[in-house]
């Protein structure tokens, strides 16, 4: 057996939903996993300890997978237009986890190390299956998933041994200079009016993002959703998380804030447009909602 113990803001909902992607990166890489929470009431800087059978550091596994994978689109049938400068063209599978998107820029995608794959297709979803998809960037100019992903690995390949093993004891703190993003951590992202300035008037300036962040927490909501308290409003989540030990079933669970017996903490977490309306979200805070009981 073997477990880490990583430190993780309760208050950042993108390390929220990475805690369940490192919990679905164990699942394939290491095999049955479990995880909780661990923190003094009501403070919100706590601890994930993720627990497998295997011998392996769960999180440095995943961290390793991250740091050697290589992040390709797949589609149901060739013909999506596809700029060179997204990476390898998409691959045509038959089998599809959803009816096929008008726009290369929302393809399913696959990280692969060529031994190991973690699929990404969360952001697939919608009406025909009546789920949430999370998709907070807007794929500008028809910018995919697949090449958000390879920019954020690009931060990763470079990296030694001796690196990425200081890294994943507190792989939420790795930042880097990032110009795009899933948008799951807000401390990049910012809303131009709030701020009182626009990064793109300023194009010697770019954003620090954290790119674990944001490939663990789309690998994250690969099975798992936070709720939308009003299916109207788009700017408004829920999501949760419990102190006690589970397996990755019911931590999947958990995050919509499920009540399935166990102890819960709930938030929640309120978004903003940085751009125009309907196009892409930003989190712009997240508070407690309840206290731990």
């Amino acid at each position: 057996m073997s477990e880490a113990a990583i430190p993780v803001d309760l208050l950042n909902p993108g390390q929220v939903f990475a805690c369940l992607g490192l919990m679905e990166a164990a699942e394939i890489l290491c095999g049955p996993c479990e995880g909780e929470f661990l923190y003094q009431a009501p403070e919100t800087e706590a601890r994930f300890r993720l627990t497998t059978g295997g011998q392996a550091d769960p999180v440095r596994r995943a961290v390793d997978f991250l740091a050697h994978a290589s992040a390709r689109a797949y589609a149901p049938h060739a013909g999506y237009s596809w700029n060179r400068d997204w990476g390898p063209p998409p691959e045509t599978r038959a089998v599809y986890p959803a009816p096929a998107p008008d726009t290369p820029a929302s393809l399913a995608i696959v990280l692969s190390t060529g031994d190991d794959e973690i699929p990404i297709e969360h952001w697939l979803d919608g009406p025909h299956n009546g789920r949430d998809n999370v998709k907070f960037w807007a794929g500008a100019g028809g910018y995919p998933g697949a090449a958000l992903a390879r920019d954020a690995l690009t931060h990763l390949t470079c990296l030694g041994d001796n690196t990425l093993t200081d890294i994943a004891g507190d792989p939420f703190a790795f930042s880097a200079p990032m110009s795009s993003s899933f948008r799951f951590d807000w401390r990049r992202d910012y809303v131009p009016l709030d701020a009182g300035f626009s990064l793109n008037e300023h194009p010697t300036m770019q954003p620090v993002g954290y790119p674990l962040v944001e490939l663990l927490a789309a690998i994250g909501l690969q099975n798992a959703r936070p709720t939308r308290p009003d299916p109207r409003d788009k700017l408004i989540y829920r999501y949760a998380i419990s102190p006690a030990r589970l397996p990755i079933s019911l931590a999947r669970a958990v995050l919509g804030g499920a009540r399935i017996g166990f102890p819960l903490r709930t938030f929640r977490m309120r978004l903003d447009w940085p751009g125009q309306e309907n196009q892409a979200r930003c989190i712009v805070d997240a508070r407690e909602e309840e206290t731990a009981r």
